[in-house]
This record gives structure tokens, sequence and C-alpha cells, in this order.
């Protein structure tokens, strides 16, 4: 999507989409069908692109806060202490505010996001309405259907993290509204079905393999996104009837090497089914497209480019995951996910289990960048850290132009797995098959009779610190008990975020 971004700067009318399309109808109708040269005009087919370039950037224009507010609570992850956001780190240990502006400002920028991803859709069928050309009504028709897709992950965000919630499937705002919040199943199955509406209209094909919007959505995107939908319904033949397509398309591999997979090597490589584009279009100055990663990074270290900017320390890896790591003698996951400190290490080794470590843990990442103690945190989450020797020239902000994974295809490999050993029927390949692809590629060795635990476990190896993976899997079968660990006390009442209170006092939301 670089390049798709270079267009953006292009199209600076674009942010004021949303207020231009629910004005076009009447414009329309006065001008017979011709809008003023300061609005837009349906009948030029080929700007039908340019509402969807706006859907692709709402969503891609994610806040700071948002990847970390969805996955901290999991025992994969803890807030990092002594820092500014002191409601952050009591949401990690189950203790909520519903007057955190965090809760708030998320519930905020993903409404936002289905509102321009809904009014782009709009626009589109706009321009479709006045197409005369078959090339142009095909393509009106594959556009709707991406903007269908990022509605549905972010619709899916949403519920996972509040559960009930209204379903926004028009610019009529106020008619969604009065239509009230609906159950979390509910919003499930409404993605679900959603994204069989359309997976007829988008290409068949890997989202790197597109040409005319690069790395942008296909057909596998939205029935990646049907797959986690119908997981969280506990739907496990839907989960292997959705993920089995995708396995059985043969379009999507595992990038051989674990560790740059999250780097710039990585990018909109086979495996990534959803990513979040971004570049600094590798130039000392100008223009960036950036999201910002300084929360995951250190507020102290040694980087090989010594001008490389550190971060704020919020996101850190549980020990309970670092000891799992070892245990397993998981070296190649461990090393990429962490970054270690010296305060981190001693911290390990005051456990008498763990006071002889493993030689490859160490302070200095496989890059030669060394990470310091700083006051936040023991550890750093190394998915989200960028090589400071990876950096473009002149670039020096934390992370600067590095993209953000989603979806992969190794989580669709573990819940074919998953769904398998919950009684579902898979095509092709066996969840032994599935498992020991996703453990090959980091020299584990195979399993065979492969359980609903032995993949759970290997879930939380394989996708810990992801957009709260292991979290919703936990809930999802009611395994409080593993929450509960480092001293928190993990109940029903704590599986969803209570809703804003700003969102209470503006909407019918009811008691939560």
């Amino acid at each position: 999507m670089k390049n798709f971004n270079l267009v953006k700067k292009h199209l600076a009318f674009m942010l004021g989409l949303c207020m231009v399309a629910l004005s076009c109808t009447d414009k329309l109708e006065e001008n017979d069908g011709q809008l003023a040269a300061d609005d837009l005009d349906f009948t030029i087919s080929e700007d039908m692109v340019l509402p969807l370039i706006g859907a692709y950037s709402a969503v891609y224009s994610r806040g700071w806060e948002d990847p970390l507010l969805i996955g901290v609570r999991g025992d994969d992850v803890n807030a990092g202490g002594l820092g500014d956001q002191p409601l952050f780190a009591e949401t990690d240990v189950y203790n909520y505010d519903n007057n955190f502006w965090m809760f708030n400002q998320i519930w905020e920028n993903f409404y936002g996001d289905i509102v321009r991803i809904v009014s782009s859709r709009e626009t589109i069928q706009s321009y479709k309405d006045f197409a005369t050309e078959d090339e142009f009504i095909d393509r009106a028709d594959q556009y709707m259907a991406e903007c269908k897709v990022l509605s549905g992950f972010t619709h899916f965000q949403m519920s996972r993290l509040w559960g009930d919630i209204f379903i926004i499937r028009s610019s009529d705002i106020s008619t969604e509204l009065d239509n009230g919040v609906k159950t979390k199943d509910e919003v499930m199955q409404y993605i679900s079905d959603l994204m069989d509406e359309a997976i007829p209209f988008l290409p068949d094909a890997r989202p790197n393999e597109r040409q005319d919007v690069p790395t942008g959505v296909t057909k596998y995107t939205a029935l990646a996104i049907k797959a986690l939908a119908n997981l969280e319904l506990e739907n496990y033949q839907g989960v292997a009837d959705a993920t089995g397509q995708i396995i059985n398309s043969n379009k999507f591999s595992l990038y051989p090497d674990f560790y740059e997979l999250f780097k710039k090597p990585g990018e909109s490589s086979n495996e990534n089914l959803f990513e979040l584009q971004f570049s600094d279009y590798n130039t000392e100055s100008g223009a960036v497209n950036n999201h910002l990663y300084a929360p995951f990074g250190p507020s102290s270290w040694n980087p090989v480019v010594e001008t490389a900017s550190g971060g704020w320390g919020f996101y850190e890896p549980s020990l309970k995951y670092i000891k799992f790591m070892i245990d397993r003698g998981d070296q190649i996951r461990l090393v990429t996910s962490v970054n270690f400190t010296p305060r981190g290490i001693n911290e390990l080794m005051l456990d008498p289990q763990y006071a002889t470590l493993p030689n490859y843990i160490s302070n200095i990442t496989p890059d030669g960048d060394e990470f310091n103690d700083y006051p936040r945190a023991m550890f750093g989450s190394g998915k989200h850290y960028l090589p400071s020797n990876q950096l473009t020239p002149g670039r020096n902000s934390y992370g600067s132009g590095k993209n953000f994974i989603v979806i992969r295809y190794a989580e669709m490999l573990l819940m074919y797995a998953e769904a398998l050993t919950q009684g579902a029927t898979g095509v092709g390949m066996s969840a032994d098959q599935a498992v020991n692809m996703v453990r090959g590629r980091v020299n584990m060795p195979a399993l065979s009779g492969v359980t609903t635990q032995d993949v759970l476990d290997e879930k939380f190896a394989e996708l810990a610190m992801e957009w709260g993976v292991r979290y919703f899997d936990m809930i999802r079968l009611n395994r409080y008990d593993e929450l509960s660990y480092e001293g928190r006390t993990f109940t029903a009442e704590d599986e969803l975020l209570p809703y804003p209170l700003a969102q209470l006092d503006l909407l019918p939301l009811g008691n939560n």
C-alpha cells in the first residue's frame, strides 16, 4: 500500500469525504446529474477509487492506544508501570474506570472509522449508479466489497472489547442508533454474513498480488475475518470451513525467517492476509505516513544507529510468557518476541528455576541494539521493534516506516487446527500437519495427536503480543485461571470493558 499512500498526498480533499458524501445526492438532483467543480462528479468513473482510499485511510490511521488496549489484558502482556497512564495499568489488572480517556478514545476511533467506511461505500455506489461501462460497474462492486471487509474488521474489534455494540450499516446514523445495541453473538454473525456478501466480488489473490490497490484486502482477508468471527461464536465448523479455504488455495506460506517477519524484510509477505501499511517513502525528510510505535519502545537504549529515538515502555511481555517459552526451549520465537533488559534478566534469575538462563537470552538484540534498564518495564515487545539499522537514514523515530501486521497465515493454520480438535471436520490438512507447519518454521519438534491444549499453547507461543489473541482465546474458553497470574484475579465480570462514561451520557447504551 506504500504506492497507494503516495496517491493520498494528492487527495487532501478526501479528508472531507464523509461530509461531502452525505450531501452529494441532493446536489446531483439539483444539477441534472452534474456536480459543481468543488464537489464530486459521479460521472467520472475513474475517481471511484478515491472514496476507497478514504476507507483504507480510516483503518490505517490507528491511534497508538488501539493495539495497546486491545492486547494488554492477556497473560502474555503487562502494562508498563510508573508512567503517566495509571488507569492503563489498572486495566491490565482488571480494574476498569469507565471515565478513562483511552476507553472513550478507542470507542470514537473505531466508530469514526466505521462511519467513514460506510460513507465511502455509499459514495462508490453513487459512482456505480452513473457508470455505463461493465469495467467500472465491476470495479465498483469490488470496491464496495472491500469496504465491507474493512467495516467487518472494525466491528469485530469493537465487539471483542465491549460485547454488545451498535451495528452501523449506513450513514443514517440516527436510525442505526435507534436500532439499539446488538449482542456480541449478533455482531459476530453480522460480520460473518457481511464477509459472505463481499467474497464473490473480491480478488482471488493474496494481498501482495494485487496491482490495482497494492496489498489491499482480498477474498482471503474476508475469509480470515469470517473465521475470526466464527471462532468468537464457537462455531468451529465455520472456522474450519473458512480457514480450510485459505489453506487449500495454496496461495499462502509462512515467511521462512520468524524474526525478520516482523521487520522490513517480512513486509507484505506471502504470510500476511491483512497488514496496515506505512512508509517514510525511503526519504530522509519530508512527508511520512507512520504508525506511532513509541509506546512499545524502550526509554533507554544504545541503538546501533546512534540517532535512533527510543520510546515510552508502555507494553511489556510478561514473566509468565517468558518462562513458558524458556521451558519449551522455544528460542527463535522468544528472541523475536521479547527484548530483554539487564533488570529483566536479573528478575528472571531470582526464581531458582531460572537461576541459570540459556545463553541466547541477552539485552542485545540480534541486530546489535542494546536495551538498557528503564523504569516502566523490564522487557520490550520484539514484534513491535524495528532494528535501528533498518531505519531509513535520516528517519529516527522508533519504528519509522514499519508496517503493522494484523492477520497472519500462521494464525489461520492454528485456528484450523483448534477447530478440528474441537470436533470440526477439515478437508485436506490434519490438525497435526497445521500445527507442525508452524512449529517447523522455528525448529520446534513435530507433535503427534495434537489436542486443543497443544493448539492453545502453540498460539500462546506464536501469537503473543498480537492484537489480544491470547486474551480473547482465554475468555472464549473460560480459562480464567490462566488470566489470574502474577497477583491478578480474573472473573467472568472482567471479560468486557465497561462502556465509556462519555458515551453513556450521549447514547442509548443502557448499563454495562
